[in-house]
Order: C-alpha cells, then sequence, then structure tokens
C-alpha cells in the first residue's frame, strides 16, 4: 500500500514544523497482503482550542496493546472510553509477514482462523453484530471492528496500528483546517475528490489472518485527543452507535459465512465524522444582480455517460456483473422506518440476459448425475456464498439458512478454512453468474424449434411506402443467420380487407396462396404447412419473398383486417410458440379489433380523461396478448403510418407479451430504409431465450412487491416471458416484510428458465451480496443513479396511463425534493449549510436526469409538444430498455468533429478524443463547427453558418449549399467524407440495439434546426420549459422550504 493510498485525500502540505514526526522511511507497517482494518482510514481531528493534547512526540517504536484488559473493553457493543495515548519505548515496527493463502485464481478469498486452528464458533453471549454502516469514520474513536476475537491473548498492536507511510501529507493536528471547494467558475463534471476513502476497513483481495479487535482506536498517526465532555444531541444516523438488534442469526452461522467470504460480514462501526463527505452547489447573487443564481458551468453533467457502480466490487467479488443486476441503493435498509426516509425507490433492474463483459462468457454447467443443487425449502440454486458445515456433507443455503444434505457425487472435502478444495473446479461457487443445462423435470414439454412468423400489411400504404419491398429482402437477407438450424420454423401470412396464406411445403417448387374473406369466422386452411422447417423448404421461402413485392404492386386495396389475421396468425403459431413479427402501416378498419381515430378532440388534452387516450381502446388487444402468452408467443410491432394508427392498441401486444414497438412515422424506404433494415436483421439474428419465465429470490425480511416492464405476471412473482434478448431489462420494487432485519447481508439471486436456441432448456442463474446498514447517510451514498432513474422513468411512464402527464412529472420531482430534503437534514446540525444546495455524491446527477425524463417524448408538455401515436410508442421502448440505454436517451452526446476531420491522416485514428461530451445547452455550439447530437435513435449533424465552404463540400458533394432537409449523407470519394463515415460507423458499433439514421440540419434553417437540435438541448428553456439552471434553483427553494 505504502504511498499509493487511492482513498486518501490531498490536504494541503502541513508546516514541517508540527511536533508529530511521520515515521521514518525506511518502516514499512506492513506487507500489502496485512490486514486492512484501519489502514485506509484518514483519522483526523483538529486540536480543541486551549486543549493540547497530553502526548509524547510520536517516535519510530510502535505501540503495544495491554493484554490484560477489562473484559467490558473487548465487548463490540461498548464504545471505547476516551483515551490519552502515550506510546511506549518498545521495539521498532515489525514488518507483518505475509500469511501464506492459496491463489486468487484457484479460490476468492476467505476469512479464515489461523492455521490448524479450528473454525471459531461464538459464545451464546455474542449474538451476531448489527447491521452495520460503512461510513468512512474518523474523528471518534471508532468501535472496535472485525469477527469476534478468537484467542484470548491479543496480537501485537503493531499488526493493527498502521503507522503513516513517511511521505504522508499529515501525521498530526492541523488546527485550522477548512475543507476547499471548486471555484465558481471550475467544471463539475469530475468528481469531487472526497475528504475520506469511501470504505474503511474493508478487506483486501486477499485479507490476512482475522485478528481480535484492538481494544482502543487504531488511527493513522496514533493520536486521538478527548472527545468532547458533553455528547452533541445527534440521532443515530448521525453519528451515534447503534447497538445490537435483539435477534440474533442462527448461531455460529455469521463466522461460517465470514470464514469462507470475505463480504459477507463487513466491519462494524456506526460512527459519522464532521467533514463534509457530500457534495454541494454554492447559490449565491451572480454579479450584477441581487437575485441568487448559478453558474452553469459548474453543474454536474454525465459527460462520460453511465458509471456502473463499483463500490462493493473489492467486498463482494463473486457478485454478478452490475450489468445484469443494478440496485437502487447498494446498502439495504435495515429497518422500516428508514424506508420511510428514503423516499427514492428501492428496487432493481435486472438485464438477464445482457451482453457479457469482454472475455468474460457466462459459464455453463452440466449437472448430469447430480441433477441441480438447490436449497430444499426456498429453492435458491447453489452459488458462491452458500456455505459448507459438516466436513462438507451439508451446505446451508444464504438466503433461507437452511441445512441441505450435499449429494454423494457433488461432495468434496473442505480444506482448514472451511472451504472446498475443489472450488476451482466449480464455476458455480465462485461466479455470480452461471448457466446450468436444465434436466427433463424443468420441461413441461420438449424445447420448442427457433419460430419466426411474419404478419405483413399489404394495403395501399404499405406499398407505396416500399415497406414490402425493405421487410422481403432484408428476411431473405437473414435465412442463413436465423438461431436453430436446422430446427428453424418460418411461416407468413399477408393482409389487406382479406386474409392471405401461404402453403410452402418442401415439395412445392414456389408457394400457394390461400385467400380467406370471411373475417367473422376465421378458419386457416392447411394448417400442417403454413409453418415449416426452413432447412426443408428453403427454397419455397426464398421464391416467395422475393415475388412479394410485385405480387401486391398494383394494390390499391386501403382497408385492414389486422384482428382476424392477428387471430388466425395465433391459430397457426399455437402448437409450438415462437415469434410473431407484425407490419402494420394503417389503422385497423375490418372485422374483430377495428379501432377509430381518436385524439383529435383537443379540449380533452390537460383533463381527467386524457389518460384514456394512453390506453387500448379495445380489450380485443389486452386479451390477445394474454392468450399469444399462454401459448409462449412473443409479439414485435413494426408501424409505419404518417396517420394516426392507434400504437396504445397496438402495443398493448407487444407489452404483455415481452416484445417492443418499433416505429417508423411517415416511412419511406429511401430515407428510412437502411434503419428498418438494420433494426430486422438484428430483431431476426441475436440470440434469443424462448418460451421463458424469470423470478428474483431474496433474503428473509425482504421481497419484491411490484414489477414494471414488458412481461405479463403470471403469479405473484413469475415473468412470463416468451421471447427475452439482450436489449430488455425489467424493473422491480422491494419492500421490508419485517419491521427490523437482524442479518448483515441480504441476497438476491436471479434465475431465468427458458430455451436455448440449440434446443437446450437453460438455467441463468445472477447472483449477489449486498450489506444492510442502519445508516440513512450510507444510503444515499451507496445510491446508483442509473437504477433509480430506469425505476422512476417506468414508474412515470404507468402513472400516465392512470392520471394527466403534469401529475406524472410532478410526482417525481416530489419524490426528490423530499430525498433531497431529508439528506440535508442529516447535516443540518453539523454544518453551516446556508444558501448551499447539498447532494451525495452518488445522486449528483439526479436532478438533471429527472430534468431529462420531463422533457422526454412520453412526459413532455401537452397536447402539442408530441403526436399520440410518438408519445405511446416511446413510453412501449423506454419501458423496455437497459439502464445504459435510457440515460443515453435522455442525456444524449454531443460532440465537436470539424477540428478531427481537418487534422493530417496520421493522427485520424486519435478517436477517442473526439467522443468528448459537451454539454447540451447553446454555449457548447460554435457557429465555426461541426457536430454530432447521438441520443442512441438517431445522429442529428449540426453544420455551424460559419463552417469552413471546403469542409461543406467535401462532406456533402455538389449538394453542400442547399438546404439540408434535401440533402442525405452518403460517403463520397475525398477522405474528409471516408473519416466522417468511419465515425458514424464506430458511434453506432459502440451502441448497436438500434440504427441511428442521420438528419442534417444548418444553423439557423428554422423550424428543423428547432425540433431536431435547439429543442433537443435540455438544459437550455426551449419551448417554455424549465433550464437546467432554474431547474436547481427550484428545486433548491422547495428543499429548504420545510428544511
Amino acid at each position: 500500500m505504502g504511498t499509493e493510498n487511492p482513498g486518501r485525500p490531498n490536504f494541503p502540505m502541513r508546516p514541517s514544523s508540527t511536533p508529530f514526526a511521520s515515521a521514518p522511511p525506511s518502516i514499512i507497517p506492513f506487507s500489502s497482503s496485512g490486514p486492512m482494518v484501519g489502514s485506509e482510514v484518514t483519522n483526523f481531528r483538529p486540536t480543541p482550542p486551549g486543549a493540547p493534547p497530553t502526548m509524547t512526540p510520536l517516535s519510530s517504536a510502535g505501540p503495544a496493546a495491554t493484554p490484560s484488559l477489562p473484559a467490558r473493553f473487548s465487548d463490540p457493543s461498548v464504545p471505547p472510553p476516551p483515551i490519552t495515548y502515550v506510546p511506549p519505548a518498545g521495539g521498532p515496527y515489525q514488518r507483518f509477514p505475509t500469511p501464506t493463502f492459496p491463489s486468487t485464481a484457484q479460490a476468492p478469498p476467505t476469512h479464515a482462523p489461523p492455521v490448524g486452528q479450528l473454525p471459531f464458533q461464538p459464545p451464546a453471549s455474542q449474538v451476531s453484530a448489527p447491521p452495520v454502516s460503512f461510513r468512512p469514520q474518523s474523528q471518534v474513536p471508532p468501535v472496535p471492528m472485525g469477527s469476534p476475537p478468537q484467542t484470548v491473548d491479543f496480537p501485537p498492536s503493531s499488526v493493527n496500528v498502521p503507522q503513516p507511510p513517511s511521505d504522508s501529507l499529515f501525521s498530526g493536528p492541523r488546527p485550522n483546517f477548512q475543507p476547499t471547494f471548486p471555484p465558481p467558475g471550475s467544471s463539475y463534471s469530475a468528481a469531487k475528490p472526497s475528504f475520506q476513502p469511501p470504505f474503511p476497513g474493508y478487506p483486501s483481495k486477499q485479507p490476512a489472518v482475522s485478528q481480535a479487535p484492538l481494544p482502543f482506536p487504531a488511527q493513522q498517526g496514533s493520536f486521538m485527543p478527548p472527545p468532547p465532555a458533553s455528547s452533541p444531541p445527534f440521532s443515530s444516523q448521525q453519528g451515534s452507535y447503534v447497538p445490537p438488534p435483539p435477534v440474533a442469526a442462527p448461531l455460529g452461522y455469521q463466522s461460517r459465512d465470514q470464514m469462507q467470504h470475505p463480504g459477507s460480514a463487513p466491519p462494524i462501526g456506526g460512527i459519522q465524522s464532521l467533514t463534509e463527505d457530500f457534495s454541494s452547489l454554492s447559490i449565491a447573487s451572480m454579479p450584477g444582480s441581487i437575485e441568487p443564481g448559478l453558474d452553469y458551468r459548474t453543474l454536474p453533467r454525465p459527460l462520460d455517460g453511465d458509471v456502473e457502480p463499483s463500490s462493493f466490487i473489492e467486498m463482494y467479488p463473486m457478485n454478478c456483473d452490475p450489468r445484469y443486476l443494478r440496485l437502487t441503493t447498494s446498502a439495504i435498509p435495515s429497518s422500516q422506518s428508514l424506508v420511510s426516509r428514503w423516499h427514492l425507490p428501492l428496487g432493481a433492474v435486472v438485464c438477464p440476459l445482457a451482453e457479457a463483459p469482454e472475455g468474460e462468457e457466462v459459464p455453463v454447467i452440466n449437472f448430469t448425475s447430480t441433477g441441480i443443487i438447490r436449497c430444499r425449502r426456498c429453492r435458491t440454486y447453489v452459488n458462491p456464498y452458500v456455505t459448507f458445515t459438516d466436513s462438507g456433507r451439508k451446505w446451508r443455503c444464504n438466503i433461507c439458512s437452511l441445512l441441505n444434505d450435499v449429494p454423494g457425487e457433488y461432495f468434496a472435502n473442505l480444506d482448514a478454512t472451511g472451504r472446498r478444495i475443489d472450488l476451482d473446479q466449480r464455476p458455480e461457487l465462485i461466479k455470480g453468474s452461471v448457466e446450468f443445462v436444465a434436466p427433463t423435470e424443468y420441461m413441461v414439454r420438449p424445447p420448442m424449434p427457433p419460430l419466426y412468423f411474419f404478419l405483413i400489411d399489404v394495403s395501399i400504404s404499405a406499398v407505396r411506402s416500399g415497406m414490402i419491398e425493405v421487410v422481403a429482402q432484408t428476411i431473405r437477407s437473414c435465412l442463413d443467420e436465423l438461431p436453430g438450424f436446422p430446427r428453424t420454423q418460418i411461416g407468413f401470412i399477408t393482409f389487406d380487407s382479406t386474409i392471405h396464406f401461404y402453403n410452402m411445403k418442401s415439395s412445392l417448387t414456389q408457394p400457394q396462396m390461400m385467400v380467406v374473406s370471411d373475417l367473422d369466422d376465421i378458419f386457416v386452411p392447411l394448417p400442417d404447412d403454413l409453418l415449416v422447417n426452413l432447412s426443408e423448404s428453403r427454397n419455397v421461402v426464398e421464391t416467395f419473398l422475393d415475388s412479394l413485392p410485385s405480387m401486391f404492386q398494383d394494390n390499391v386495396n386501403m382497408e385492414s383486417a389486422f384482428g382476424p389475421a392477428l387471430k388466425a396468425a395465433f391459430m397457426v403459431m399455437s402448437q409450438l410458440g415462437g415469434k410473431l413479427l407484425i407490419f402494420q402501416n394503417i389503422l385497423p378498419s375490418l372485422g374483430v379489433g377495428r379501432l377509430k381515430l381518436r385524439g383529435d378532440d383537443h379540449r380533452v388534452y390537460g383533463t381527467d380523461k386524457e389518460h384514456i387516450l394512453r390506453l387500448p381502446e379495445d380489450p380485443f388487444y389486452k386479451q390477445m396478448a394474454a392468450d399469444l402468452t399462454k401459448y409462449q408467443i412473443g409479439v414485435n410491432i413494426y408501424a409505419f403510418s404518417d396517420k394516426y394508427t392507434d400504437i396504445s392498441s397496438l402495443g398493448t401486444l407487444a407489452k404483455y407479451t415481452g416484445g417492443q414497438v418499433y416505429y417508423y412515422p411517415s416511412f419511406q424506404s429511401g430515407i428510412h430504409g437502411e434503419k428498418l433494415r438494420y433494426e430486422l436483421a438484428r430483431d431476426l439474428t441475436r440470440e434469443t431465450a424462448w418460451e421463458a419465465v424469470m423470478r428474483i429470490r431474496c433474503g428473509k425480511g425482504i421481497r419484491f412487491t411490484s414489477y414494471h416492464g414488458n412481461f405479463m405476471l403470471r403469479s405473484t412473482d413469475l415473468l412470463a416471458l416468451p421471447a427475452v434478448d439482450c436489449d430488455k431489462a425489467y424493473a422491480m420494487q422491494l419492500t421490508l416484510e419485517e419491521t427490523l432485519l437482524t442479518t448483515q447481508t441480504v441476497y438476491f439471486q436471479v434465475a431465468l428458465l427458458y430455451t436455448a436456441s440449440c434446443g437446450e432448456r437453460r438455467i441463468r442463474v445472477h447472483t449477489a451480496a449486498v450489506p444492510v446498514v442502519t445508516d440513512l447517510g450510507e444510503m444515499y451514498r451507496q445510491a446508483d443513479t442509473g437504477a433509480i432513474v430506469s425505476l422512476f422513468c417506468r414508474l412515470a411512464i404507468e402513472k400516465t396511463l392512470t392520471n394527466k402527464l403534469e401529475d406524472a412529472r410532478n410526482s417525481l420531482q416530489l419524490r426528490i425534493v423530499k430525498a433531497l430534503r431529508e439528506y440535508r437534514n442529516l447535516y443540518a446540525v453539523q454544518h453551516r449549510l446556508g444558501a448551499r444546495m447539498i447532494y451525495p455524491e452518488s445522486l449528483k446527477f439526479l436532478c438533471l436526469y429527472k430534468l431529462a425524463l420531463s422533457k422526454s417524448v412520453p412526459l413532455k408538455g401537452g397536447y402539442a409538444d408530441s403526436q399520440l401515436d410518438e408519445r405511446c410508442a416511446a413510453g412501449f421502448t423506454m419501458m423496455a430498455l437497459p439502464v445504459k440505454k435510457l440515460l443515453k436517451l435522455l442525456y444524449p452526446s454531443l460532440i465537436r468533429i470539424d477540428e478531427y476531420l481537418l487534422k493530417p491522416s496520421a493522427q485520424a485514428d486519435d478517436f477517442k478524443n473526439i467522443t468528448k461530451r459537451l454539454p447540451l445547452v447553446a454555449e457548447s455550439l460554435d457557429s465555426r463547427g461541426l457536430y454530432i447530437y447521438d441520443d442512441g435513435f438517431h445522429f442529428v449533424i449540426w453544420f455551424g453558418r460559419m463552417l469552413s465552404p471546403d469542409i461543406a463540400r467535401n462532406l456533402l458533394g455538389a449538394d453542400f449549399a442547399s438546404e439540408l432537409s434535401k440533402v442525405t449523407l452518403s460517403e463520397h470519394d475525398n477522405e474528409m467524407s471516408r473519416r466522417l463515415m468511419r465515425i458514424l460507423k464506430k458511434l453506432r458499433e459502440s451502441d448497436p440495439s438500434y440504427y441511428q439514421l442521420s438528419y442534417l440540419v444548418r444553423q439557423g434553417e428554422q423550424p428543423r434546426e428547432g425540433l431536431l437540435l435547439l429543442l433537443n438541448l435540455l438544459e437550455g428553456q426551449m419551448g417554455g420549459t424549465s433550464g437546467y439552471v432554474d431547474w436547481i434553483m427550484q428545486i433548491h427553494r422547495q428543499v429548504q422550504q420545510n428544511a
């Protein structure tokens, strides 16, 4: 560790004339694998005025612990007394010997008793420690950390009392220390250096043998002046020590847990410091004005995109990757009262099939002989946090604590530390994400083959837009890449005012078309030949797709029998299930499920009846969705019309079957064809999980109560997902069932049972552990803005289905104000907050994302701000987006590229430098520049008015001076144009879920510039909405009202 302490703040250099000298440079307190307790805490406290400490200057001698201390000093529940500590003149500090460990590649780190010593079983009097706070500890004597003493002899104190390294910036008191804040003009985008390390005393990757806690504060610099005579009147969340809860965990269980896993019993301590460990914005009067204000340049912005939480990676190294499971806070509250003061959503966002990190594929495990190892009672799958006892013959479930027998074939002996000796051959015991091959008892029928069924509108508008031609060509080009060869099945129905079935039996040379015109009594002709095996009928399918565009090129039918056609497709698919892709161009007008034009009456907007327009008009669609889900059919909707097509009704089919909605308003194949080609090809070729169900289990005392996303809830906690892929995420909220949680750690396990395209039935399992805390401040510090915003987004969109848009926006604002007010109250006693808006560092972007949500398509403004179909389509899309994708949509990237395009080619590959994001304010746009705005769904390329004509000519060719709405971006034969195309390609590759079409706009071209870009610069005050500065001021005023 030595000088490279990442958690240590950079204080100003102390004066050289301090009475406390640092340790001599040659002395090293302990090696890097030594115990970490207290070693990274900056324990600094200024000397009380008029009370000089009674101690001798610190010499190189190490303090020694007195072995015969009163028993109460060893009791974790009794805070240590004030100690005026005079170090004895013992020998010099000894380098702590490095203990012998198995390599980290073989097994996870462990808490172990000394080699040869039996695992410790605490006596009945030592109940499990209380839920703990991971707040940085300093200035007040901390409660002893670690597990209960394992021997009566205390170790030498030099083990646990780290000496400051020789280049420490301070080792004695600095009475006049004042924390510094960034000047008003500085950028706030970088994280503020915190004054204290985030997690003092956590075990490192290779913790040393557990030591008994010291009965006195192990402080850096070994100096602690006496505490104040009178205790300050703070609540337990503000610094006082919380006694252990009355109910104990099962005897001996916690220490076993500690032995096997480093994160399962975190250090104890509820002490809080008076150092400012929050972030703040100074709200003072602006120059030339008496009104309070803010410099927009100091505001926090997520210019680095979504940053996944990593606080507990060291503490719980066997947790699954955050891309699979993210909690709104990585510190679960221990009591109902804490939950009531949290105010933000408490829950999780799950993306079970997210693409694995580079080089870290999810291991597939086949328990052929033993069957899958699961808990008898709660059905939890074996995972890294279960513990083995009784010489390896039993294992304890980490979720419900039940002791289970280990099957004979799965048995392995335990080593001296209580770990299995075959741990490195058991991925399920060391990795948070695994996939089990399911045996036959997990199947109610043989695994289904991948099945794709296409329901295509062939009315006149579909023909004229070119949609049919693009769809047919794309499907044909993807036939070789459809997953599941040679089992894949395929089928087609087209419809206008009648329904057209196609017999594609492999013995035919070309398909036979059968027309059914009776829409009231739908029947399926030749039911066995409408769904065919693709590898057997490949020639017939290709012939059909080649002839489909010309087959209907003269069609003038303007009607749509969508409802009857949907029923027909359901009848064909109900034997197997599969994926139904619907291509719909006009409002359904014939037969069951016909819809009427609505939303024309502007007087409805802003009233209590407004939300009805966002609900399906006909119950037929929700009933069909329920039937489709029951038979394992997932629906994806592709909607193309420039007129109203009632996406709120059609999208219901995707919502309840685990599908998604693709919306292409005013589709023209010449303009939008590339986007449709890419997105349809990705939909057909990405790895898909078929006939899936998902459940998330959690520890005793908490449970998930509500679920949000695109799925059908089959029972109270079982999500039915006919088709799942890596682009879909699900959010859920949890509640505490008990008044007080008595465990120190809570475990979550996501299990997705599905059929892989290869025909195997599999179970993907993600497991994570998080600590339980008694400190509200810790909950806020461990908050995950991305997960909170994802849950907020889904809750707000669902609220628009029962309330006005304004009510949905206000409900979010109210919760954020309450949360910030609660956080402010935690510090109002200790600190002079004055005209400062304070917030936890973890939530510094929350206000900005709330502003972005309010300006997003599903929630913004009123009737005039967004068309009804566009609003509903965006709502269906955002309900399914993973966290990273959603945050990119809410706060898009704006990058300047003209300087990069002008660079000599030798430096042209420096792509990272050009992706530096700019704040979304009009001031970021220079009229001499060229910019790309990217929200993950489309590009806007903005040409400044003063941009060099040479750049425009190189990029646009002969059209460089014409109106850009009529210009299509294409590659020209020059280096600058090729370079721009490479940039766009790389941006698309970095975010492959959707295809970003390029829209060109020149500065001053109204209304195009305003609609495409200026309205989307969400920090500005466009369209009568609040800008970022005004928004922060408004939130600050509301927080202060009742603070």
